[in-house]
Parts: structure tokens; C-alpha cells; sequence
């Protein structure tokens, strides 16, 4: 019986009740204290959190309030810029069109006495055998494939004759006073005006009528030698 270890069955009762309520306790105070503490932070961290939020957002909007001008600046070089090019592009092209337009009028200005020497020869020349009528017809044929091609790029010839004189248009190089036709008539088309769409390539040679009372004037005039009509201009 001595080596045998006695127990209080009532303490040990009493223990084993007294246990939970001490742990009990325990957690409930631990718990309280746990949630007492997040309460105590946030009251005491929420003001200088405010603030910095504010200054963070404070900073964001004046970065963003930069970045906006810079945009808009760098939008306005850009539409600048555009308007530029588009200018320079039409510029250019107009540029290109006046010198291919100037080129080619100085080269069909160039083969105009051509087109002259071929109707010159066509009015005077008189064929008298079947050789020479042969002849003829061939460089007539040469002639009319020239001015085919000059009406397929826009060449046109004027017809000034029973037109009223133009000075944009003709060259007077002489005057016949006559009383068939109103002063300043086209009566006579000495050489053949052309146009290239309606840019004057040459000006028409003309003679142009005048009043007859130049003709009278011109009889009464001792030191008038003129032996007909016709005065130059």
C-alpha cells in the first residue's frame, strides 16, 4: 500500500471541472485582445493612410494632367505636319503638270511649220503627170497622219476668218478698209493659229477689216504711195 500513489477522487473532480472554464477563459481573452488590436491599428494608421492616398492621387492627376498637354502638343505637330505634306504633295504636282504641259507645247510649237510647209506645198504644187500625183498623195498622207496625231494629244487650229479680231487669240499683221464687214473682222487668215486644250500654242496671223474712210483719207494724202487697199498694220 505504500508504493501506491493516492489520489483525491474530489480534487481530482474538482480539476477536471475547473479545466474547460480556464481554457475557456483563455480564448476569450485571447480572441478579445486580438480583436481589440486591429481596431486600435486602424485608428491610429487610417489618417496618415489618407493622406498619402491623396498625395499619391494629387501626383497622378498632375502627371496625367502633363501627359495630356504633351499629347495634344504632339497631336498638333502631327495634323501640322500633314497639312504640310498634303500642301507640298499638291505643289509638287502642279509643278509637274505646268512643266510636262510647257514641254509639250514647246515641242508641238516646234513641229507647227512642218504642218505649214505641208499645207503650203498642198495649196501651190500642181501635179501635171501620174508620177507627180503619186508623189503628191504620199507625203499628203504623211501630212494627215501628223495632224491625226497632233488632234489626238489636244491640238486644235483656230478658225479665225469671219471671227471679230481677239488680241488674246490673233496677230493683226494687216488692215483693209472695206464696208462688207464691221471694223475689227478677221477678213483673211495669213497663217494658222493652234491650240493645246485652251493654252495658245501660236497666234493667228490676220488681216482684219478697217472703216473705208481710211481708204478715202489714205487717196487725199499726197505722200500716200500705196497702190491698193491694203496697209500694214
Amino acid at each position: 500500500m505504500s508504493d501506491e500513489t493516492v489520489t483525491n477522487p474530489a480534487a481530482e473532480a474538482q480539476e477536471g471541472e475547473m479545466t474547460p472554464n480556464v481554457v475557456e477563459n483563455h480564448a476569450e481573452a485571447t480572441t478579445s485582445e486580438e480583436d481589440q488590436a486591429p481596431e486600435a491599428t486602424s485608428t491610429t494608421e487610417t489618417p496618415a493612410d489618407a493622406a498619402d492616398l491623396l498625395e499619391k492621387v494629387a501626383a497622378l492627376e498632375a502627371a496625367n494632367a502633363r501627359l495630356s498637354q504633351v499629347v495634344e502638343e504632339r497631336n498638333n505637330q502631327c495634323m501640322r505636319l500633314a497639312a504640310d505634306f498634303e500642301n507640298f504633295r499638291k505643289r509638287t504636282q502642279r509643278e509637274k503638270e505646268e512643266l510636262e504641259l510647257q514641254i509639250k507645247c514647246s515641242v508641238i510649237a516646234d513641229l507647227l511649220p512642218v504642218v505649214d510647209s505641208f499645207e503650203l506645198a498642198r495649196t501651190h504644187i500642181q501635179t501635171e503627170t501620174e508620177a507627180e500625183e503619186k508623189i503628191h498623195r504620199s507625203y499628203q498622207g504623211v501630212y494627215k497622219q501628223l495632224v491625226e496625231c497632233l488632234k489626238r494629244i489636244g491640238v486644235s487650229a483656230m478658225q479665225a476668218k469671219g471671227k471679230p479680231f481677239d488680241p488674246n487669240l490673233h496677230e493683226a499683221v494687216l488692215r483693209e478698209a472695206t464696208n462688207e464687214h464691221p471694223e475689227g473682222t478677221v477678213l483673211e487668215e495669213l497663217k494658222r493659229g493652234y491650240m493645246l486644250g485652251d493654252r495658245v500654242l501660236r497666234h493667228a496671223m490676220v488681216k482684219v477689216a478697217a472703216p473705208a474712210e481710211e481708204s478715202s483719207a489714205n487717196d487725199t494724202n499726197p505722200t500716200n504711195n500705196a497702190t491698193n487697199d491694203v496697209t500694214d498694220v
